[in-house]
């Protein structure tokens, strides 16, 4: 059985009530991989939603997402707030499985209209909230001497520079392989400087590190460049 017939399997076994239904995730694009899972969206009219489960159905593992419309739109909104929503992506970009009564047809326009608006723009004071962090951890990088720390500064310093661009530009924020995906979409010249200067900086490259602070500050530069002294928060 291929990953739709089993997803939509397992809805019609596990919630025969469910008014609306999607399958989202890579599974359904071309970077599937051989540890890709059915990330499954579910609408009920109550308990046991909601919930969120992880099993494995005739070989697939699955990761259900249980909701009924207010317990979808709460976390949306939560999720907005933060300028990160899986949810809104995985009924906008997904697979209607099911959809009883016009919902997920309806939910579907919606996630698709929010996430194309974007999120909600960063604040002047959240932007240099960031800055300041990340000058500071770019300082450390510059006199860091032990190659063990150097790993651990350049991960952070490529999460926080990432969401940095990000958030200056107006894009939707993500965790992990969404954090590069969408910073991929959004910037492709600047996810691929940022990801070689970041093996560099990691390696035996002895101009490494350089190269990838040159690359941080560009992005400090899009934001009013480096901050740290001068900076005071109450």
């Amino acid at each position: 059985m291929d990953h739709v017939e089993v997803a939509r399997e397992l809805v019609r076994k596990r919630f025969p009530q469910a008014r609306a239904a999607f399958l989202a995730g890579s599974v359904l694009t071309d970077r599937r991989t051989a540890t890709s899972d059915l990330d499954i969206v579910i609408l009920l009219t109550g308990p046991p939603a909601p919930c969120r489960e992880s099993l494995v159905h005739r070989g697939w593992p699955v990761e259900l997402f249980v909701q009924t419309e207010p317990d979808w739109r709460a976390f949306v909104e939560r999720e907005t707030a933060a300028r990160r929503s899986p949810l809104l992506a995985m009924c906008a970009e997904g697979m209607l499985l099911a959809d009883v009564d016009g919902l997920g047809a309806a939910l579907q326009r919606e996630a698709r209209a929010r996430l194309t608006a974007g999120p909600p723009q960063a604040s002047a004071v959240e932007l240099d909230d960031r800055r300041y962090a990340l000058t500071d951890a770019l300082e450390d990088l510059r006199g860091c001497t032990d190659p063990a720390e150097r790993v651990y500064l350049v991960a952070d310093l490529l999460q926080r520079v990432s969401e940095l661009a990000l958030l200056a530009g107006g894009h939707w924020l993500g965790g992990g392989k969404w954090l590069s995906r969408r910073l991929a979409t959004a910037d492709p010249g600047l996810h691929g400087r940022l990801t070689a200067g970041a093996v560099a900086a990691v390696s035996n490259d002895a101009d490494g590190p350089g190269r990838f602070a040159a690359t941080v500050e560009e992005v400090l530069d899009r934001v009013g460049g480096p901050l740290w002294a001068g900076y005071t928060r109450g």
